[in-house]
């Protein structure tokens, strides 16, 4: 997804240009009538990581469009416009899913 512009300390795309990040889907297509969708931007994997709950590690797969280990930040979970949306780089299993719905609950307080 493009991420331009951000604001203050939201997550950025790639230091490239246009600023594109790699981001999971986690709305309902069945939910809502604007060209929207909820997202969970991936960032690349740090080791300071392991102890943030809410940061979803994700290992490294060319399948799903994974080049690095990398990291589904929950924190920064939001909505965007479809047009953000630039290319599909693939689908996450049921496990990362999983554990990436267990990172929402903890940052939007719903355990």
């Amino acid at each position: 997804m493009n991420l331009d512009p951000t604001i203050g300390s939201e997550i950025r795309g790639a230091k490239t240009e246009p600023r594109k990040r790699p981001a999971v889907i986690v709305s309902r297509d069945s939910i809502g009538i604007l060209p929207l969708k909820i997202v969970v931007p991936i960032t690349g994997w740090r080791p300071e990581f392991a102890g943030a709950p809410w940061l979803v590690p994700l290992e490294r797969n060319p399948r799903v469009g994974l080049v690095k280990k990398s990291a589904a930040d929950t924190f920064q979970v939001r909505s965007v416009s479809e047009q953000r949306l630039v290319e599909k780089l693939g689908e996450l299993g049921a496990d990362d899913l999983e554990r990436i719905d267990e990172g929402l609950a903890l940052a939007l307080h719903l355990d």
